[in-house]
């Protein structure tokens, strides 16, 4: 039998409907499994824990008229790059310590609107790992390593780590990551859980420390599919169709093999699995290559990071609000505040004026226009496009992305697939069916 800190949320937010489990009860659950193995003893996945979470699930329960609420009684952590009113929003540094959030972000007064409970923060990698070279995934200096659920030798992905790990390892009935490029379906896909990247502009981006407005998300890391859905429906700017299989002898799913010769044979074997169950059942498999754009992606991050980070920063009370200031603090004291240095973060400050006026950030712009419409061209006769090989293309366009549970693989570890489209409501509709053709994984024995 799955354990109830196990369950998908929508299983969840149907017991509590039901009122076979109340919103205090599954919040006790998850607080008392983050204390046993959610700290720095365990996979260090939380940041900070809201105080008021037990008062929030007790008035929940209270309030019979906000049980249809879409998300009643369901307990989520949030990344530390998110603002959370009464909380740290560091981007897990130690520079931005002391700054508490003086209002929720409007994601996250989505949530509570829709009837979810705050839990607490999740750890991440220090700044989004827009930090620095060779970052490990998962560290930064507040928060120190989070730890993979199924492995401590495994990476956990980057830089929503704490967040897919929180879900994996069973401590909240969803989280909240932000993407920028992979941060939420590569960090699903490591850590055996769905992560959903909605297209850009399809949830408020205020309230978040930035990589860059133009190409950062926030998005959900759950279970499955449906929960994606649903959770993704509750907060989106703009009303989501139900959920509906693609009939898989209907399917039609684009396979972009760019860079296929650098994907194991284990993992092509597992993809090769599930797209020959799509043609067996009648549905269309098609190969189309699509390459990475990163040096687009790149100039559009490396000009825009510097006055992004800097408009958060004025607008909040954080204690440092200028980039400059931030990389002095590190440089203070290197081996505790930096000790992996402060590359990336300097390398923003010396090439980007902070007015975004550079001509090859507005060429980067142009470029990126004019790809997202030959890739969508591309792509408009596919309900997904499953990534082989490493591509960012969906990521510097800003097109939907998701990730759903492959496989196990043969070491006990999860193995996910990234699938990307031309339109959210198409790709998650055939993300709900590839996983139904799946093996799908196993939570971690903890």
């Amino acid at each position: 039998m799955t354990p109830v800190f196990h369950l998908p949320a929508h299983v969840l937010r149907e017991e509590i409907t039901n009122k076979r489990l109340s919103a205090e009860a599954l919040t006790k659950i998850y607080l008392d499994r983050i204390e046993a193995i959610g700290g720095k003893n365990g996979v260090n996945a939380i940041a900070e824990i809201d105080e008021t979470a037990l008062a929030q699930a007790r008035a929940l329960d209270q309030d019979e008229a906000k049980r249809t609420l879409p998300l009643f009684g369901l307990p989520v952590l949030i990344k530390d790059n998110i603002d959370v009113m009464g909380l740290h929003t560091t981007a897990g540094s130690v520079a931005l310590s002391g700054h508490i959030a003086c209002k929720d972000a409007p994601v996250v007064e989505r949530l509570r609107q829709s009837g979810a409970i705050i839990l607490g923060k999740t750890n991440m990698t220090e700044f989004a790992n827009y930090m620095t070279d060779n970052l490990p995934n998962g560290f930064s200096s507040r928060g120190g390593q989070v730890v993979n659920a199924y492995h401590p030798d495994k990476d956990p992905g980057g830089s929503s780590t704490g967040s897919a790990v929180a879900v994996s390892a069973g401590l909240c009935a969803f989280a909240i990551g932000t993407d920028t490029c992979f941060s939420i379906v590569g960090c699903a896909s490591e850590n055996g859980v769905t992560g959903f990247k909605p297209a850009g502009g399809s949830l408020p981006g205020e309230g978040v420390i930035p990589i860059c407005f133009a190409l950062d998300t926030a998005g959900p890391l759950c279970r499955d599919v449906e929960d994606a859905h649903m959770i993704y429906a509750a907060i989106a700017k703009r009303t989501v169709s139900p959920l509906s299989p693609v009939p898989a002898s209907r399917l039609k799913i684009a396979v972009n093999t760019y860079q296929y010769d650098q994907v194991s044979k284990e993992q092509l074997d597992r993809y090769e699995a599930l797209l020959n169950n799509i043609k067996q059942k009648g549905g269309e498999v098609t190969e189309i290559n699509q390459p990475a754009a990163s040096v687009t992606r790149r100039n559009v991050m490396r000009y825009a990071f510097k006055h992004d980070l800097e408009a958060y920063l004025k607008a909040s009370d954080a204690p440092r609000k200028t980039l400059q200031e931030i990389i002095n603090f590190y440089n203070e004291a290197p081996e505790t505040h930096a000790p992996y240095g402060v590359t990336v973060l300097q390398m923003a400050q010396d090439v980007a004026t902070g007015n975004l006026d550079e001509p090859a950030y507005h060429e980067a712009l142009k470029d990126r226009e004019e790809l997202k419409a030959k890739i969508t061209e591309e792509l408009k006769a596919f309900d997904a496009c499953l990534m082989t090989g490493h591509t960012d293309i969906m990521h510097t366009i800003n097109l939907p992305s998701i990730t759903i549970n492959l496989a196990m693989a043969d070491d006990n570890t999860p193995r996910g697939a990234i699938l990307y489209g031309a339109d959210e409501e198409r790709l998650l509709n055939a993300a709900l069916t590839l996983q139904r053709l799946c093996p799908g994984v196993v939570p971690p024995n903890l």
